[in-house]
């Protein structure tokens, strides 16, 4: 396997990771509204309108905090998945797997930090 190959494979399992951690945070009530495939479009989603939004990109300051507003991520999600066919979703919703994106994400990192 080369490298590459091999990097693929590490990144679909942290995927796979990511999808089932983000089931078990859900709501009882909302997981079976979300198969582990809709949580990774979903997730895809949430990315991609962090590097469309400019969020993470480094502003030159000294704080490396982001202020990131769950809300308007799960709102731009909403309207992204939307137009991707899955409307049976609300930003509220969503705004749950927002969230426990940038959970594991912040575990993730604290993690790698140790």
């Amino acid at each position: 396997m080369t490298d590459f190959e091999e990097e693929l494979r590490k990144e679909e399992e942290e995927n796979q990771r990511e999808a089932l951690y983000i089931k078990e945070q859900l709501p009882s009530e909302l997981k079976e509204s979300f198969s582990r495939t809709d949580i990774m479009h979903v997730m895809d989603a949430i990315v991609d309108y962090y590097y469309e939004s400019g969020i993470l990109e480094d502003k030159g300051g000294d704080d490396d905090e982001v202020e990131i507003d769950l809300e308007e991520v799960a709102k731009a999600v909403h309207q992204r998945v939307v137009k991707d066919g899955y409307t049976r979703w609300t930003p509220e919703d969503l705004f749950f797997i927002v969230q426990a994106d940038l959970d594991f994400m912040e575990k993730t990192i604290d993690e790698d930090v140790q």
